[in-house]
């Protein structure tokens, strides 16, 4: 055999030799790849409790500080409805309170000068009883005594039931004072709980009526993954229990997180449409939603994959 046929065969066993370690080291990186690559129990995506903040008077909105992405406390006044023809009522009724109670102190002064006229008049009694006893006094003059007493109790008995309706008249008046508050509390507005501004819905300047919303408040500091699963997992998660929860990160990694479980459907449905491919559409599965403490990176709508048979 010549030197240049050795040589040609040399350089071709020598190319298939590479090519063959190529493939195999190849092959060897996919099988790892699958091996790492793990299939999730359920997919879904992330929401939250929302509240829909509605007006609860009436009026035009004076002043309205909510904007869709600010956080909002409990204790946050944002927004006010003109209080005006309201603060006007309500200082009627308080004047109109007062002079019913300065009624009422005027009748207690005069029941207080009957009273010390009924004393003065029961010591002349006395004093015309003892005369009469011992003949110095006529019956006339007892009569007369007598029926003084008796006209001065009528007549504080009287202020008594004049007293009473007082304090009657006057618990209506506070009770409409309440009222009228009430009202003036209900126009300002303050977010039913801490979260997140959503949606708005309103405008400075706008008329509005009671039940007219306002804006979407939203609990962004616990989320919730609802998620579909078939029924054969179903005795592997229990309300309470623990869950893995990933979600996808730059450059195809996936961020893990532990979540409770909230709530288990009781009924059965079929997957959403948004979830699963059209095959697997038409199976029947139960909603779980799994209760995760977010950090900041949660946002509503994003996806997100639970595990549960390695958390319980």
């Amino acid at each position: 055999m010549s030197t240049w046929l050795r040589t040609e065969i040399l350089m071709i066993m020598k190319h298939k030799s590479r090519t063959l370690v190529a493939g195999i080291v190849l092959i060897a990186v996919m099988a790892g790849c699958s091996q790492q690559k793990k299939v999730s129990d359920a997919y879904g995506n992330f929401e939250t409790v929302t509240l829909l903040v509605s007006a609860r008077g009436s009026g035009q909105l004076e002043w309205f500080r909510v904007e869709e992405g600010k956080k909002l406390s409990v204790n946050d006044t944002v927004g006010l409805i003109d209080t005006t023809a309201l603060s006007l009522q309500k200082k009627t009724l308080l004047a109109r309170l007062s002079v019913i109670r300065a009624k009422g102190t005027g009748l207690d002064a005069k029941k207080e000068v009957m009273r010390r006229q009924l004393m003065n008049a029961r010591v002349e009694q006395k004093r015309i009883q003892g005369l009469f006893d011992g003949h110095a006094a006529t019956q006339q003059q007892l009569d007369n005594v007598n029926g003084k007493v008796d006209v001065l109790k009528l007549q504080i008995r009287e202020m008594d039931v004049q007293r009473q309706s007082v304090l009657r008249e006057m618990d209506v008046v506070r009770s409409q004072i309440a009222a009228v508050k009430d009202r003036i509390d209900k126009c300002f507005i303050l977010p039913p709980a801490d979260g997140m501004v959503l949606e708005k819905y309103a405008e400075a300047g706008e008329l509005v009526q009671p039940g007219k919303t306002l804006f979407k408040l939203g609990d962004m500091t616990h989320m919730y993954l609802r998620v579909y699963v078939d029924e054969t997992l179903l005795p592997e998660i229990i309300t309470g229990g623990k869950a893995e929860i990933l979600t996808d990160r730059p450059g195809g990694l996936m961020d893990t997180l532990r979540g409770t479980i909230a709530w288990i459907s009781d009924e059965a449905e079929f997957t959403p449409k948004i979830i699963q491919t059209r095959k697997e559409r038409v199976n029947l599965v139960y909603a779980v939603k799994i209760r995760v403490e977010n950090d900041g990176r949660l946002k509503i709508g994003m996806p997100g994959e639970a595990n549960f048979r390695k958390t319980q």
